[in-house]
């Protein structure tokens, strides 16, 4: 065989293997988008009611607290973090501005609630960029914490809010488009130039991508780390006193599903469970595939059983996705 024969082996290979990269990072970061269509093509042509207005909207009400939530947990997660107290936020948070309504207003406690939220996310901040906690660790045992917070302030007792007032954020419509609606559209938008179009977006990348390399380059990691925080819980607050708000109530036990369900959303998404890459907008489609495939299982009046097993499969794969890319790149 030839030298130049000899050659073009390892160009060949090389080649392929990049071909190869390229294709799963488009599928990672494109996958979803396929994802969505797809379902939604398949639901509109399988039942009469989904594609409506009136079905639509109330998936994108359904998935609000969810989608808030998902926005600011994609920042933590490219930063190279991880959030698991969400839900209790989310819980601590609700239960706040219900309490505090009767004593200073209905506006000023749902605000004041959702900066429960903000100071919540301050404590896991500490634990992780200051204490250098695992942030796996960390938000776990803060999730408890929280909760047991919550139990507390409400010794196992529902909180409900007698004035009519405070249910307008959660139920009340502006030109037929529901308040929730219009605040996730708002969080997105705003975690979207957080991430794409301000300093603190472009350190965010850089300490996901590597932290050591971003702490030599001048970045403040510790403190670019806590906004990431900080900036969860004041979105998990801001979900929660949405909640309380559609039934008047705050509970103490409520949540959990939020944790798994934004999580999963951001990873679906394709943003990299190890951090570095990511989109919000790639996100809140996650969310919105979730939502899907829930409202598709209810009009179809299929087993929710089988919906837990699709929505972890999906999770699996997108995971999968993210760990073959990764492995082809090194």
């Amino acid at each position: 065989m030839s030298v130049v024969g000899e050659l073009e082996k390892p160009r060949t290979g090389v080649r392929a293997r990049s071909e190869a990269l390229k294709a799963l990072r488009r599928v990672r970061e494109y996958g979803i988008v396929a994802s969505v269509v797809v379902l939604f093509i398949v639901l509109s042509l399988q039942s009469n009611v989904f594609l409506t207005q009136g079905n639509l909207l109330n998936i994108l009400d359904q998935m609000a607290p969810a989608g808030i939530i998902a926005c600011a947990q994609t920042l933590v997660i490219i930063g190279g973090g991880f959030d698991l107290s969400v839900g209790a936020m989310f819980a601590i948070a609700g239960v706040a501005a219900t309490q505090l309504v009767p004593h200073i207003g209905v506006w000023p406690g749902l605000v004041v609630g959702a900066l429960v939220g903000l100071g919540l996310g301050v404590v896991n901040a500490i634990f992780v960029a200051v204490l250098g906690i695992n942030p796996f660790i960390a938000t776990l045992a803060s999730s408890f914490m929280f909760y047991g917070v919550a139990s507390v302030m409400t010794g196992g007792y529902l909180v409900t809010v007698s004035d009519p007032g405070f249910s307008t954020l959660g139920n009340g419509s502006f030109i037929g488009v529901k308040y929730s609606i219009w605040l996730l559209l708002a969080v997105f938008l705003a975690a979207t130039v957080t991430l794409r179009a301000s300093k603190l977006g472009r350190y965010i990348f850089a300490i996901g991508g590597n932290a050591e390399a971003a702490r030599l380059s001048g970045v403040r990691v510790n403190l670019v780390r806590t906004s990431t925080f900080a900036l969860c819980g004041l979105a998990a607050g801001v979900a929660g006193v949405l909640a309380a708000s559609r039934i008047s109530q705050g509970q103490a036990n409520v949540g959990n599903e939020y944790t798994l369900i934004t999580i999963a959303a951001v990873v679906i998404g394709g943003t990299s469970i190890l951090g570095g890459e990511g989109a919000v907008w790639r996100s809140v489609m996650g969310v919105f595939l979730l939502a899907m495939i829930g409202n598709g299982f209810n009009l179809l009046n299929l087993n929710p059983i089988y919906q837990q097993i699709v929505q972890g499969g999906i999770i699996i794969i997108a995971v999968a996705i993210d760990t073959l890319a990764r492995r082809a790149s090194n």
